[in-house]
């Protein structure tokens, strides 16, 4: 079983795909290099990874990697300075030992090679004094900060081994799950998750993810500046939230404030990313900023809300998001922004449900409420940076969300088409969509904005 810990990591923006996959890939390969005798190191960066790499900060998140630091253990703080160094010197130390590394040649962005297994798909290669190879390896980010070799894609030895009590592939074995053992989404997932780890360690990781979000948006309020890179994006949560404050002290907050509120919730958070902050990816960090934004919309709005709500929140959400890693895709370079947003604004529906009393089916409907309406979506960012539409997209997702769950409860949770359906024809709207708008800037907005 995908678990919680898989779904809900903490991380670096400005992407899961293209910054924590990557940097994570190459830290893998350095640790594979530690004893051997090598003089060079390069790497190559393929398809999507080639095409909006420098957006993403893809080459810079290599050379983290190489360094030995991973996603959840770097402070943001550090990074702008490690990197200069590299630059710098034109050396880096890599598996204790210490190389000639000059950036510029020694990462390329290949847009010409296949990828055959997935889009985002990077080389890197060790070498001798004499040129010839010491290592060489393929690696696939397959979304989410997921990684895995290229010949390793899909194989079933990556998945979790470890016995759970109740396993599940589908949403509608979920539910005959649920039924027939008496328990909730959030039991069933939390009892997977005691197989592997104790009940204090599972609500530490719990609590540790909610303060990461919950400091997120507090920090994204405050800060202000222009976003990295040459759209010049100013950031605006902190304006929209001392507009809201203002309001509020004179009385006047419009009936639909609180959409604003939850849209302030997932800007913020998505301008944290955009900046290369600490996030954590739910699932994706380019969809970082809707589960945080919901969950903050319960914590602070909901009455009765409490800590348990927002365990059954997290865990449900999980579940969620675990039936789309595993029959579908969390990739927007595989299946546009339908699998990043779409899933996300699903688990925030299915999360903000549960906590709110639903019941499993009603649960279900309100996930399968969500995609269903961001299917088709595309990933077009422009100029390569999660930026344009990301931020405000992430919004929107967890407008819907509420809107979803709040439909659901007003229903008995019967309905017509079904989550799995609605996961399954992500994936094929996915494959079916021209690759010129899953994550490469070279369609949608991306084109758009340059002629205007």
């Amino acid at each position: 079983m995908i678990g919680v810990r898989d779904l809900f990591r903490i991380g670096i923006g400005p992407s899961s795909s293209h910054t924590v996959g990557p940097m994570k890939a190459a830290h893998a390969f350095a640790q594979e290099l530690e004893g051997r005798k090598f003089a060079a190191v390069r790497c190559d960066l393929m398809g999507s990874l080639a095409w909006t790499g420098s957006g993403h900060a893809t080459d810079r998140a290599v050379i983290l990697g190489l360094a030995g630091f991973r996603p959840d253990g770097i402070e943001p703080e550090e990074i702008d300075t490690i990197i200069a160094q590299v630059h710098d010197t034109k050396r880096l130390r890599i598996a204790h030992r210490d190389i000639a590394f000059d950036p510029d040649t020694d990462i390329a962005f290949d847009r010409e090679s296949e990828t055959p297994v997935h889009p985002n798909t990077m080389r890197l290669v060790a070498m001798d004094a004499d040129g010839g190879e010491v290592l060489a390896q393929r690696w696939c980010s397959i979304g989410g900060g997921f990684i895995a070799q290229e010949g390793m894609v899909g194989d079933p030895v990556l998945e979790e081994e470890e016995e759970v009590p109740f396993p599940f592939t589908t949403a509608s074995g979920l539910l005959a799950l649920c039924e027939d053992n008496g328990l909730s989404i959030a039991e069933i997932v939390c009892a997977n998750e005691r197989a592997r780890t104790s009940e204090a360690e599972l609500y530490d990781y719990l609590d540790r993810i909610i303060a990461v979000m919950m400091d997120c948006i507090e920090h994204g309020t405050r800060a202000e500046g222009v976003l990295p890179g040459r759209l010049n994006v100013k950031r605006r949560a902190r304006g929209i939230k001392q507009k809201l404050d203002a309001d509020r002290y004179r009385n006047r907050q419009a009936p639909h404030a609180i959409m604003d509120h939850i849209s302030l919730f997932a800007i913020a958070v998505n301008e944290e990313n955009a900046a290369g902050g600490k996030v954590v990816t739910a699932p994706t960090n380019g969809a970082a900023g809707v589960v945080p934004a919901v969950l903050r919309y319960y914590r602070d709005f909901w009455p009765g809300a409490d800590r348990a709500g927002c365990y059954e929140f997290l865990l449900t959400a999980s579940a969620i998001g675990t039936l789309t890693k595993l029959n579908a895709s969390i990739s927007g370079a595989e299946v546009g922004c339908q699998g990043e947003v779409g899933t996300a604004s699903a688990m925030a529906a299915a999360g903000l449900a549960a906590a709110m009393g639903a019941t499993n089916l009603q649960v279900e409907n309100a996930a399968e409420i969500a995609m269903e309406h961001h299917l088709g979506m595309t990933c077009d960012p422009v100029a390569g940076l999660v930026q344009i539409p990301c931020i405000e997209r992430n919004a929107f997702g967890a407008i819907k969300a509420i809107n979803a769950a709040s439909l659901s409860l007003r229903g008995s949770g019967q309905h017509i088409v079904s989550l799995d359906q609605v996961i399954e024809t992500m994936m094929r709207t996915g494959c079916d969509m021209h690759d010129k708008y899953k994550e490469t800037s070279r369609g949608g907005l991306a084109v758009s904005f340059p002629e205007c």
